[in-house]
């Protein structure tokens, strides 16, 4: 994570320019583009909705087209980033056969679950994350963390008891996206690797490429159509692309450039809060009084953890969305 370094008097009487790019506007920046960010990530589960299609399905092709779209962005680093002609790009590609199970499960889950449970349980993601470092990486883990896990695992209890009890096919959908995680902490553990090697653009174009192959196989065993869709599929399946692959992951992108993770990570926990609010108009989709008391337990136990994470960790997991 680059960090921003204050200029010197010398700097601040050069030019008009260096004046509009002083840490002040870049870190007014930084906070805007956070906010965009986890703005465009909140509709990732109406998008999936809207498409009328299988999730996997929608998941492709939301990656496929990012391809495309970030393409000449990524031309232009070719020949200044020698780590794409090396074995290195291994680590990207196996980063995006992750986020590929990742997304085709949690894009399922929401046939079977509500978009806010779907994105909250989703994003419980660091904490299976952290637990494998734990158990194979033999690392220490705070006692900061066992609380806050604790209490995410009460408040996903909350949500998952009380969808069991009163609409089972709601439970098994929860289960799915709770499931992610472990998928979700390959792609984080692989994302480490990369980032070591590629610049943002540079890895999310990998990551896209070993997703969309990964996507592309998985709807062929599951016989599911890629192709006959209605017009207004195809625009969702590329607002998707756009909204929360390109303006959501390279806002974030931009924000941890300039911002510490001790901002951004607890941040995050907004992401599913603004997917509950949008899902009540756009779905319709009311949280009963169980999910908003799981809810609100859950994100508690979230922001512990990521506390927890800041204090021995430079940078904060990307958003399960």
């Amino acid at each position: 994570m680059t960090q921003n370094t204050r200029s010197s008097p010398e700097d601040k009487q050069s030019s008009p320019e260096d004046k509009q790019s002083s840490p002040e506007d870049k870190s007014l920046l930084a906070y805007l583009a956070l906010g965009v960010g986890i703005f465009s990530l909140s509709f990732s589960a109406m998008f999936v909705r809207w498409a009328d299609a299988p999730g996997p399905v929608t998941a492709f092709y939301r990656i496929f087209f990012s391809i495309f779209l970030l393409l000449p962005f990524f031309l232009m680093r070719l020949k200044t980033t020698p780590a794409i002609r090396s074995r290195s790009v291994i680590f990207p590609l196996l980063a995006g056969f992750f986020t590929a199970c990742d997304l085709a499960l949690w894009t399922a889950s929401l046939s079977y679950t509500t978009a806010a449970n779907a994105t909250l349980l989703g994003n419980t993601a660091p904490l299976w994350v952290a637990l494998g470092t734990w158990l194979i990486l033999k690392k220490k883990l705070a006692s900061a963390f066992w609380r806050g896990l604790a209490v995410t695992l009460l408040g996903a209890a909350f949500i998952m008891g009380s969808d069991f009890l009163l609409h089972p096919r709601f439970g098994v959908g929860d289960a799915m996206a709770v499931f992610t995680g472990f998928f979700y902490g390959g792609y984080f553990l692989f994302t480490e690797r990369s980032r070591m090697h590629f610049d943002p653009i540079s890895h999310i174009w990998f990551v896209g490429i070993g997703a969309s192959l990964s996507l592309f196989i998985v709807n062929i065993v599951l016989q599911y159509p890629l192709s006959g869709y209605p017009t207004q599929t195809w625009l969702v399946f590329l607002c998707t692309a756009v909204v929360s692959q390109l303006i959501g992951y390279v806002s974030l992108a931009y924000a941890l450039g300039h911002l510490p993770a001790s901002v951004v990570s607890p941040t995050m926990i907004l992401q599913p809060i603004v997917t509950a609010l949008l899902a009540i108009p756009l779905l319709g989709e009311i949280p009963t009084i169980w999910q908003g008391i799981g809810g609100t337990v859950a994100l508690v136990g979230i922001y512990i953890v990521n506390d927890s994470h800041n204090r021995s960790h430079s940078q904060p997991p990307a958003p399960n969305a």
